[in-house]
């Protein structure tokens, strides 16, 4: 997606963007050996239906692996971020950051009065 240069906002993914994937690409982020499903869903507040359809979709984009195996008679489930995701969630990161610095900056800078809906002093 190319950006146009006022409007970095146009470079966030959606399919990062929504609240609860965000917590799960920042947790996998940091976890090289994946993570696993009750891991996952212990540190990102979800339940499991919640965490299972948004693994669903990370998976059906190619940003997750899903591994499920058995460990002695328990099954486990481990979620792995994949290269593909890895990098398309470091470039939302980056366009994320432009975000908030541009809203920044324009929250910093000194409005005038009639902007911010009051009237300026009137002289005595």
């Amino acid at each position: 997606m190319s950006r146009e240069p006022d409007n970095p906002c146009a470079d966030l993914e959606r399919l990062f963007h929504e609240p609860n994937r965000l917590a799960i690409l920042s947790n996998l982020v940091g976890a090289p050996d994946g993570m696993t499903f009750t891991q996952l869903r212990d540190q990102c507040q979800l339940t499991d239906g919640n965490l299972s359809r948004h693994l669903k979709t990370l998976a059906d984009a190619g940003a997750v692996r899903i591994d499920k195996a058995f460990v002695g008679a328990k099954p486990c489930t481990t979620v792995f971020l994949t290269e593909e995701g890895r990098e398309s969630f470091l470039q939302y990161l980056d366009a994320l950051e432009a975000v908030l610095k541009k809203a920044s900056a324009a929250a910093r800078r000194k409005a005038p009065a009639a902007r911010m809906g009051k009237t300026a002093p009137h002289p005595a």
